[in-house]
């Protein structure tokens, strides 16, 4: 197996945006000027260059699915391209102004009433990192924890279905959206959202990841695919890549799914790309089968965080 100075020596061969998240992860030596040139060059000029006229991506807000102005800026937030971007911002506007629901949250339907909790989950997420004014995001924090379930996490059927058990799907989606909010200095009610990411955070634990609380079988063999870009689904590579972004200390709870990860490592020391979610996208960032340096880089900072021998 390469050693991990090879395998960083790969990384730093890709795109500006995987040099820079490695140089603040693994090296932990932040190279602030690479982050202006995410923007300008490589995958995040190639996500601008494909914005419209009219501030939006793909038909608005969520049509269609990966290559809709939500997908893309919840790609862009993921890049970590700088978080003063103009063009961003004036799409931002857009979805404040026209895409809110009568319950407060980010609704692109026009037949469904209920906001749905996952979407508004990631609008959190990107949202709070391009930092949308609090005014402007009180209503979606109103609306997420109203749909706060008593087991702990979220579930996008709660307010549409009567759904009575969380989803991961839709739990990690907002537990990334209420760190995100957190990190960035918002304070409306954000204890509140604390307490309720450390709950969600506990509903993950409690399943180990990717097991049934009941039965303790795989939920869905899809969890353990490694994929990139993750979009709404959850897997065990963005669940732990999430934990150690929030400092989370280790919990014997996370071994089964470190397990998996640590067993997808290829024999030349990098994780393959396994998966893509089916859909139109503005481009490949990678192809399937082929060495991942998205999943790599995950995997890595996952295990500087929690080492497989604990």
């Amino acid at each position: 197996m390469k050693s991990n100075n090879e395998i960083i020596e790969w990384l730093m061969e890709g795109d500006i945006s995987i040099q820079y998240q490695v140089y603040r992860d693994l090296l932990n030596s932040e190279k602030k000027l690479l982050r202006p040139r995410i923007e300008a060059e490589g995958w995040g000029a190639d996500f601008l260059a494909h914005r419209l006229e009219n501030g939006h991506w793909g038909r608005g807000f969520y049509q269609p699915k990966w290559t809709s102005t939500h997908y893309s800026l919840l790609d862009l937030r993921n890049l970590s391209i700088a978080q003063k971007n103009s063009e961003i911002k004036q799409t931002l506007d857009l979805i404040f102004k026209f895409e809110k629901g009568p319950d407060g949250g980010i609704n692109p339907s026009r037949n469904i009433k209920q906001s749905d909790v996952c979407i508004n989950g990631m609008v959190l997420n990107y949202s709070s990192y391009f930092g949308v004014e609090e005014a402007e995001l009180k209503s979606i924090v109103d609306f997420l924890i109203s749909q706060h379930m008593k087991d702990g996490g979220f579930n996008c059927h709660s307010n549409r279905n009567g759904a009575i058990h969380s989803s991961v799907h839709t739990t990690l989606s907002v537990a990334e959206g209420i760190l995100e909010y957190s990190k960035n200095g918002y304070r409306y009610r954000t204890s509140e959202l604390q307490k309720a990411e450390q709950e969600s955070r506990e509903f993950i634990l409690q399943h180990k990841f990717f097991k049934s609380d009941r039965t303790g079988k795989i939920i869905d063999k899809k969890m353990l695919m490694l994929s990139y870009p993750s979009r709404w689904r959850y897997d065990i590579l963005r669940a732990l890549d999430y934990f150690q972004f929030a400092g989370v200390d280790y919990d014997n709870r996370m071994a089964p799914a470190i397990a998996v990860l640590l067993i997808k490592r290829r024999k030349n020391g990098k994780w393959p790309l396994q998966a893509k979610h089916p859909g139109q996208t503005h481009f490949d960032m990678e192809k399937s089968g082929e060495p991942s340096r998205w999943n790599t880089l995950r995997a890595l900072r996952v295990l500087k965080r929690y080492p497989s021998n604990p």
